[in-house]
């Protein structure tokens, strides 16, 4: 991601970027209001602290998680923030990634009160887990064929 000017959704995107393990929840309430909405596939809370609790979970579950942008459109208090994730199952050597958006919204004082994953969880993750695959081949072949 280029860096033209200190945006919110630029710093927002700066802040996914450098995430990790350790980044303490006093770093994640610089950012984000304490009742923010956080959707995704499998997750829709209203919680700074939920919110947490999710990122620090995905530290467990996945080795070496990163977020990169790659492309941020912005008007008023709105941003979409088009993404890449990459990461490793646990136990596995192969490097993994998918691609999604995010639509967050801020609100006067510049922190994230919603924030909004698009993206698909069957072909992204489903697909990729090695029992789950072939029956997530198998059911797209029944409907595509």
């Amino acid at each position: 991601m280029s860096e033209l000017n200190n945006t919110n959704a630029r710093l927002y995107a700066r802040f996914f970027e450098n995430i990790n393990r350790t980044t303490p929840i006093e770093e994640y309430e610089k950012v984000f209001e304490k009742d923010v909405r956080f959707k995704d596939p499998f997750h829709d809370i209203e919680n700074l602290e939920k919110l947490y609790k999710i990122f620090k979970d995905m530290y467990v579950k996945l080795d070496n998680p990163s977020f990169k942008v790659t492309e941020i459109i912005e008007q008023n208090n709105i941003a979409y923030l088009k993404w890449n994730f990459h990461f490793l199952f646990k136990g596995t050597n192969k490097d993994e990634s998918f691609e999604g958006v995010s639509r967050v919204e801020f609100n006067k004082e510049n922190k994230v009160i919603s924030h909004i994953d698009y993206w698909d969880s069957s072909s992204n993750l489903y697909e990729k887990i090695p029992i789950l695959s072939f029956f997530m081949r198998f059911i797209k072949s029944k409907i595509n064929s």
